[in-house]
């Protein structure tokens, strides 16, 4: 039983502590080979602009956005890349509001509305766009965000390489009443790692919000998929192909407007992290080198997250009665009565201190995903539309 304690304890720590460090390490050596071979041999090691930029379609599903969607439209219509290498593809999955008569309105050369009279789910859309997107590199993004000018030609600009199959960007998120960016200290801590895994060639999901993909790699996806943005990326990965972290290609978009929607949000990528983890077996190959070390040590650790740490409790109240185990009951109970007066606290719109805060995020992030996988193992999962401000 102590073993067990100890080895729940040490997982958990492991992902989260222990991997970065190693990451980092990992990182930092390969970048020095790299620094050392292009001083020896003085050529230029990374192209900062394509020769000829490629012909490029922006794919877009949209399901009642009218709030958003005029916004999102002259957004991208204002972009700075060459109108004539850029198609902007928008698909209306059945919306029950003002979306269709927005998207038809467009009067733009380069703009292709396409109203689906249907309400079938995000992935039908998102297939049906890419089948009829004629261009070799495709960017998907959603509604709700918003691109800054140079955000598509920091994406493609990888591309010139026959090894790269997707290149994902930065999102930061706003307060849309402060305008403020909310990035926390868990958001910079994630893109950081991102960073590092691109540069060993682990990098593996996308946010769906930038990320651009070769088409001839993309997979059309069954229809109850959650998270397509990390299927879609995680075929790119199985097909041997790069994926590359760019953060100089930013989007923005604001943040949950509650707690709450922000809860069912992370329920939701929860359950479709546990989807995702039984269709990528595959990745969990130790042939798979470097993008098994991610996998394993940054999702598939943080998705079973909260279930160590039951059984980090359980066995702790089995060993109780040993002085240094009633310590560390009584360390992990504090711990997670002040998540909850902290989590309390939030919903009533009041301020938390910055450590209990980062507490507070732990322990609801995890309750979150623990949600989610009592959705995935005992609900219908269904790719169905379930819109939140993010």
């Amino acid at each position: 039983m102590e073993l067990l304690f100890w080895i729940a304890v040490g997982l958990i720590a492991y992902s989260y502590a222990v991997y970065p460090i190693v990451l980092l390490m990992v990182s930092g050596i390969k970048q020095a080979v790299r620094d050392t071979r292009y001083l020896w041999r003085r050529r230029e090691r990374r192209s900062l602009e394509a020769k000829e930029w490629p012909t490029v379609s922006i794919i877009i599903a949209a399901y009642n956005e009218e709030q958003c969607l005029q916004q999102r439209i002259d957004n991208l219509l204002q972009l700075s890349y060459p109108k004539d290498k850029l198609t902007i593809h928008i698909g209306s999955d059945g919306s029950t509001d003002g979306s269709a008569e927005i998207l038809q309105a467009v009067d733009a050369s380069n703009f292709k509305a396409h109203i689906f009279e249907q309400n079938r789910g995000k992935i039908n859309v998102l297939n049906d766009l890419v089948e009829l997107a004629e261009d070799p590199i495709l960017v998907m993004s959603d509604a709700n965000t918003h691109f800054e000018v140079d955000a598509i030609e920091n994406l493609v600009r990888h591309f010139d390489s026959d090894d790269i199959g997707a290149v994902c960007g930065e999102l930061h998120l706003v307060d849309s009443e402060s305008e403020d960016n909310k990035d926390g200290i868990y958001w910079r801590y994630e893109q950081m790692l991102k960073f590092h895994e691109s540069r060993l060639g682990a990098l593996l999901g996308a946010n769906g919000a930038i990320y651009a993909i070769a088409k001839p790699l993309y997979q059309a996806l069954p229809a109850n998929t959650i998270v397509d943005d990390f299927m879609i990326v995680m075929n790119v990965s199985k097909a041997g192909k790069k994926v590359v972290y760019e953060p100089n290609a930013v989007a923005f978009e604001e943040v949950a407007p509650s707690l709450q929607d922000e809860e069912k949000r992370r329920i939701r990528i929860g359950t479709g992290n546990y989807q995702a983890f039984t269709r990528c077996l595959w990745a969990l190959n130790p042939l798979q080198g470097a993008r098994f070390f991610a996998y394993l040590s940054h999702k598939v650790l943080r998705w079973f997250t909260p279930h160590l740490m039951l059984i980090a409790l359980a066995c702790n109240l089995v060993l109780v009665a040993k002085p240094l185990y009633a310590s560390l009951l009584a360390v992990q109970l504090a711990g997670y009565l002040v998540a909850a007066w902290g989590n309390s606290r939030s919903k009533r719109g009041k301020s938390v201190p910055g450590s209990i805060a980062f507490l507070t995020f732990f322990v609801s992030m995890n309750m979150a995903l623990l949600k989610g996988f009592y959705s995935f193992l005992f609900k219908n999962v269904q790719g169905t539309w379930q819109r939140t401000s993010r």
